[in-house]
């Protein structure tokens, strides 16, 4: 009598029909499916060229492509071109900027501006990425990260005008000096090197201190516990052992706050004045005039961006042969 129970449960479990498993559910029992995926997954090759379509297609897309048309359009005589007009090919948007030295100052500042502040942000960032990696309990690192990161979620110009604020005659910074008595009349913060500096290390601390954090995370701290048990001070461990082991972040960091640094626009037209002006509003100049402007915006842009990737691959290979110093 079990018998027969049992098997009038299994012919009404098969009468019984198919729960509906959904769209994905009968995609997966598909068997073209099956077979097209046997395909695409046949060897890790092909598995990784699925994995990297898309973020390759968005790189090709929304980096390079901007890049290459903003190359083209430097090598137009005009742009857009107006109806009827053929357009020519010329190199004499390149041949202003080096055949006029009226152009060179902003671009040379601009260079120079950003190495300083890249060495500032680093001086500034790396003590409070050391702090954090080292001092603060595991726990605890992710809250004060996001207690560091939450002002970078509002956007550059608001933050810019922040530091407005703070530096300006009745601005926080003047008012805690005449408080305590240390000045008679507010100092001249703002609209100089000093503010466009204190600014930009604020935007691009966040780019720096990442990297930084991440290399000394990484750092045994059995290391520096065996140099001291050597006979290394504090300075000599720092410079032995922590520095050498965290150049690679170093360098990352360096590399995008300069780059950053050098496109900056919004920051020193605000907190810049006349003998600040940087690259990024000499090129912005020419794209608030005329369209047959806009091809020599392009090549100033062009060239600017060339500087900036010739100095930190430099840069790049200087960190590279340290590293294999130290090794």
């Amino acid at each position: 009598m079990t018998d027969e129970a049992a098997a009038e449960r299994d012919s009404r479990a098969m009468a019984s029909p198919a729960p509906d498993r959904g769209f994905w559910g009968r995609l997966t029992g598909w068997g073209p499916y099956h077979a097209l995926m046997r395909v695409a997954t046949a060897s890790p090759r092909r598995q990784f060229l699925i994995l990297a379509a898309f973020p390759l297609l968005w790189v090709l897309t929304q980096h390079l492509g901007p890049m290459l048309q903003m190359l083209r359009v430097s090598l137009t005589d005009a742009y857009p071109v107006a109806p009827g007009v053929e357009q020519d090919f010329t190199l004499e948007n390149y041949a202003r900027f080096f055949g006029d030295s009226i152009f060179w100052m902003p671009f040379f500042r601009t260079l120079i501006f950003a190495g300083v502040f890249t060495f500032c942000t680093l001086i500034i960032t790396y003590p409070v990425a050391y702090f954090l990696a080292r001092h603060v309990s595991r726990k605890n690192q992710m809250l004060f990260l996001l207690i560091l990161l939450i002002p970078f979620w509002v956007g550059e110009i608001v933050r810019t005008y922040a530091i407005m604020i703070l530096l300006g005659n009745t601005g926080a910074v003047n008012l805690v000096l005449e408080t305590f008595g240390l000045i008679d009349r507010p100092i001249p913060f703002m609209y100089t090197s000093f503010s466009m500096g204190v600014g930009i290390v604020y935007l691009t601390a966040l780019y720096m201190l990442l990297p930084l954090y991440s290399a000394l995370e990484k750092l045994p701290k059995s290391m520096n516990e065996a140099a001291a048990d050597l006979g290394a001070g504090a300075w000599t461990r720092f410079r032995r052992v922590s520095l050498p082991l965290t150049i690679e972040g170093i360098s990352s960091g360096c590399t995008l706050v300069f780059l950053i640094s050098t496109g900056f626009y919004a920051t020193p037209v605000l907190l810049g004045g006349p003998s600040t002006t940087v690259f990024a509003e000499t090129i912005a100049g020419f794209f608030h005039v005329a369209g047959d402007e806009w091809p020599t915006g392009a090549a100033f842009a062009t060239i600017m961006f060339v500087a900036a990737l010739f100095i930190t691959t430099a840069f790049q290979k200087l960190m590279k042969a340290l590293r294999k110093g130290e090794k």
